[in-house]
């Protein structure tokens, strides 16, 4: 059984996966930094300087006005907060698009290490030495 546990942890697809989600979980840092640090200011300031992120209603409890989520949160009221949702939505298809875009780069670096070498068409170059050769030796035969 052992050696079988072996046979299967070492096969290709189960090492390849490992290997996915452990870069999968680094490439999330990188994109969720991207989004939070790069794209949601830009977002922001067209929007007129809107944070998504202190989005929310309360549902129950006091919590001053204009305070943020985490300042609601921490007073124990229930929060709706939309604006998180809408947050990771955004993150979502950010996240979504680059790994299509990587996808799409990996597909075509496959698809043209597949793809056979074009063979250059022959070019006739006429008889060769040995075919001339033939022809005087028959030539002089008669």
């Amino acid at each position: 059984m052992l050696n079988e546990f072996k046979d299967f942890i070492a096969k290709g697809n189960v090492m390849d996966m490992a290997v996915g989600i452990i870069i999968g979980a680094a490439f999330t840092a990188i994109v969720s930094s991207l989004v939070a640090d790069l794209i949601n200011p830009f977002i922001g300031l067209f929007m007129g300087g809107v944070d998504f992120t202190n989005m929310y209603f309360v549902l129950s409890g006091d919590v001053a006005e204009g305070a943020s989520l985490e300042a609601a949160r921490e007073a124990g009221a229930a929060v709706f907060a939309y604006g998180s949702f809408i947050m990771a939505v955004i993150n979502f298809l950010i996240i979504a698009f680059v790994v299509f875009m990587l996808v799409r780069y990996v597909n075509k670096v496959k698809a043209m290490s597949e793809k056979p070498e074009e063979v250059a068409p022959e070019v006739e170059t006429g008889p060769s030495e040995l075919d001339i050769l033939m022809e005087i030796r028959d030539s002089l035969a008669k």
